[in-house]
């Protein structure tokens, strides 16, 4: 059973090395096969190091198309850039997030007055419905923290279809054990497979399917709901304008603050006019749910954290706390004299939370925070309006840009 430990750049710089052989036709033949008993190895196991930027998609993607055509590698091509869509169609519609978060609430309150459901989520969490695929998976994240895509899609429409679970509570768990677990991708996956996301078409979790895909180790044959309705809700807010970013001032006075969501700050600290005098960190991984979040991720997202920290150290100024609250941040602020504060921009969910509440802290001391976007995602983000197949059209474009230009800190 997978369990990726080493929450360092190093070894998702060994993963990549790895995976290049077989990032071409290879992955797309095999990648929609689950494979837990071979480590996933027909995967490349990099969601995680992605998720906070301890490598960079323009460095996968040029360490790709380096080894394989951009044809031969079209498929995973397309999965590294479903992640940048995702992210785009959730900033340019907060609202989603927060209705999903607002309604995870409403789903949790209920637990408190209907056993029935409360039991049917607790024997889903324990791995114990009695169907045998989904038990194996469940028990895969908990102790793991991972599952390959496919078989999140299976877990996913179980949980919806034929365990009848609200789907927020589904998307939480998985926020709450997924090492890899990203507010876009992971709450818009789920709004996709319950007909949400794109309305009125679900994704359906099929016996058939899943026999074939596990190699046959499960065959939940009439165990399934195979013929469901979609959940019904109301259509998505229209699209505000793409964020642009902030840029940093000259001649200030200039801290550096990471954040779990991106760990590669050479971006930012090519638009300084001088290297910053102090430098702390932002860990906002218990806010991901109002559940507690698995050891595991948060062991994860604070060891990468730590990574990073320890290889920028002699170009971020003087070491500054550890924080896991705005508060915290806002009084080294104030006692290191601090006129900015300058981030990588953190897309919709916890780490931008966490950001908003420390610019009003700040603002209140005339410090200003400095979100920085990086290029990549600016360029891409204001395409993100409909479905990905019309995103997908962009790619090409994209990605003429996006490979010449590679962070490898």
């Amino acid at each position: 059973m997978t369990l990726i430990a080493r929450a360092t750049r190093t070894e998702a710089l060994r993963l990549l090395q790895d995976f290049v052989p077989q990032a071409g036709r290879a992955y797309a033949a095999s990648r929609n096969f689950d494979r837990p008993g071979a480590g996933h190895a027909n995967v490349s196991r990099l969601s995680p190091y992605l998720r906070h930027r301890l490598i960079t998609e323009a460095e996968v993607l040029q360490a790709v198309l380096g080894r394989h055509a951009v044809a031969a590698a079209e498929k995973f091509v397309q999965e590294v850039y479903w992640r940048t869509y995702w992210k785009g169609w959730l900033e340019l519609r907060p609202g989603v997030w927060g209705a999903y978060r607002s309604d995870l609430n409403t789903a949790l309150a209920r637990l408190r007055s209907d056993p029935d459901l409360a039991e049917t989520l607790r024997r889903a969490e324990a791995g114990e419905t009695g169907i045998e695929a989904f038990d194996a998976w469940a028990t895969e994240l908990t102790r793991s923290g991972y599952l390959s895509n496919h078989a999140r899609m299976w877990t996913a429409s179980i949980w919806i279809f034929t365990l009848r679970l609200p789907w927020e509570l589904g998307a939480d768990w998985f926020m709450r054990h997924l090492l890899d677990g990203d507010p876009a991708s992971n709450t818009l996956s789920w709004r996709w497979v319950a007909g949400l996301q794109t309305r009125g078409k679900p994704y359906v979790a099929r016996a058939g399917n899943i026999a074939w895909y596990t190699d046959g180790r499960h065959d939940p044959a009439g165990l399934l709901n195979e013929a469901p309705e979609p959940l019904s809700g109301p259509a998505p807010p229209a699209p505000r304008a793409a964020p642009e970013g902030d840029m940093p001032a000259p001649g200030l006075r200039t801290g550096m603050l990471l954040t779990e969501d991106d760990l590669s700050p050479r971006f930012v600290l090519a638009r300084l006019d001088a290297p910053p005098v102090a430098h702390a960190t932002l860990c906002s991984v218990d806010r991901r749910s109002p559940r507690a979040v698995s050891e595991k991720v948060t062991g994860f997202a604070t060891a990468a954290i730590a990574d990073a920290r320890g290889r920028w150290a002699d170009r971020l100024g003087e070491a500054g706390p550890e924080a896991d609250r705005p508060e915290a941040i806002r009084d080294w602020a104030v006692a290191q004299g601090l006129e900015q504060i300058v981030t990588p921009y953190a897309p919709v969910g916890p780490a931008a939370s966490a950001l908003r509440e420390l610019g009003r802290l700040l603002e209140a001391e005339c410090i200003a925070l400095v979100r920085v976007l990086r290029d990549e995602d600016r360029a891409a983000w204001p395409f993100a309006t409909h479905g990905f197949f019309r995103f997908k059209e962009r790619i090409p474009e994209l990605l003429t840009a996006e490979v010449g230009s590679v962070d490898r800190s």
